[in-house]
């Protein structure tokens, strides 16, 4: 806002000072200042597209989309159409014009119907006693020497958070692992 001000009263001050320094002095670049001296040109409104002479008639237009319509082809993509017409010895139109046909009435999208998927809720796992339903971690650790590491295990009862078994074990030491009955041990 203050530069805004500032070009305002610009124009007294450089009946003194160069146009330079005053824009220094109110901190405001030389550039801004010619640029709001300078009225924005009107730009000329874009012409309007004049109509192909081969464009389809309305007539035609909506035969098309009765053709696309039609039980034949309601489920088929306008190429499938269009090929199928063309197998037939009829000519409507292009693809692209199909689809802007298409377009034109909010229809380009999958026509087909679509399997609606219902929204299931989470699962939740409720307990309401202690030993009902436990959770479990594995946690990697470095081991005490290069390329060794100890796994270490955690199960917690989710009811009393309660730890029935943990450990760590060596990796890749099975035996320790199912002489004490722990999990893929």
């Amino acid at each position: 806002m203050k530069a805004i001000e500032a070009l305002r009263t610009m124009p007294s001050m450089t009946s003194s000072v160069s146009i330079a320094a005053a824009c220094r002095s109110v901190g405001v670049p030389r550039a801004t200042l010619y640029r709001r001296r300078r009225p924005k040109p009107l730009l000329p409104a874009a012409p309007s597209r004049p109509k192909p002479r081969r464009a389809l008639s309305e007539a035609e237009r909506q035969q098309v989309l009765d053709v696309l319509h039609s039980e034949p082809f309601a489920d088929k993509a306008p190429a499938e159409v269009y090929a199928a017409l063309l197998d037939q010895g009829q000519y409507f139109c292009s693809i692209r014009t199909m689809y802007r046909i298409l377009h034109e009435h909010q229809e380009v999208r999958e026509r087909r119907d679509q399997l609606r998927h219902p929204t299931y809720p989470k699962p939740r796992l409720v307990a309401t006693a202690p030993n009902q339903v436990w959770s479990w971690d594995i946690t990697k650790l470095l081991g005490p020497a290069k390329w060794t590491y100890f796994y270490l295990y955690v199960i917690l009862d989710i009811f009393s958070r309660d730890h029935p078994a943990d450990g760590a074990r060596w990796a890749g030491c099975w035996p320790i692992g199912k002489a004490t009955g722990w999990p893929n041990g």
